[in-house]
């Protein structure tokens, strides 16, 4: 089974960065997208950025648009959150996801991602 593993996560004051990172391993094919979702305490969990693996395609949930920045490094098998400008309210539990559909599209929704790591917590004060 495909893994991901998060690491980054800490307590930052508002205002502050962090960078977010995701290893993808033990898989049998590339992911053809990734994504960063986030779970407040008592909220559903979001999508918030999504890239492809290939080409240069991103999407970017409106609360975190020119604040965040998700990246790849394809021979790292790593995904980046870069968090700049960050608020109280991007507390929350952020996870890394991998699809495997067949169409190349940065989706943010929850439904069209196949595997997750288990989180890594932010909390902003």
């Amino acid at each position: 089974h495909v893994q991901l593993v998060e690491s980054g996560g800490g307590s930052v004051q508002a205002g502050g960065s962090l960078r977010l990172s995701c290893v993808v391993s033990k898989y049998t094919y590339d992911p053809v997208y990734m994504a960063w979702f986030r779970q407040a305490p008592g909220k559903e969990r979001e999508g918030i950025a999504a890239i492809v693996t290939l080409g240069e395609n991103k999407r970017y949930a409106d609360s975190v648009k020119g604040r965040f920045t998700i990246s790849r490094d394809n021979f790292k098998n790593t995904v980046y959150l870069q968090m700049n400008s960050l608020k109280p309210e991007d507390t929350a539990m952020y996870y890394c996801a991998a699809g495997y559909s067949t169409y190349a599209i940065p989706y943010l929704q929850r439904e069209e991602y196949n595997y997750w790591g288990q989180g890594t917590q932010v909390t902003v004060s």
